[in-house]
């Protein structure tokens, strides 16, 4: 009982993290600027990584590589926003413009 409960858990969280990982891969690829751009990559690629890595600390069981996973986890969700606010701060202070609404998208 407990391992079936185990496994569905398992299975729910890479479907969900594959899920965020494709909704972050197509908002790179159809979203008009590198501000946007960089809000889904942060937001919905460190989801998607996220349930990703929690599905292999289950998998895992009770061991020391689940403890390194679950660190790795604390580390993406620390450093990829941090990356994409740099990305963002870097591309506004070289004076990107914003893409608005009505305007073409390049």
């Amino acid at each position: 009982m407990i391992e079936s409960i185990r496994i569905a858990a398992i299975l729910l969280f890479i479907v969900v993290g594959l899920f965020f990982t494709l909704v972050s891969a197509a908002g790179v690829i159809r979203l008009p600027d590198v501000f946007s751009r960089a809000h889904t990559a942060s937001q919905a690629d460190t989801l998607g990584a996220g349930f990703a890595l929690a599905a292999v600390a289950l998998t895992i069981g009770w061991d020391s590589t689940a403890a390194k996973t679950v660190l790795l986890l604390f580390f993406i969700f620390v450093t990829n926003p941090t990356a994409a606010h740099a990305i963002a701060r870097a591309a506004y202070e070289e004076g990107v413009e914003p893409w608005t609404k009505g305007e073409e998208r390049r």
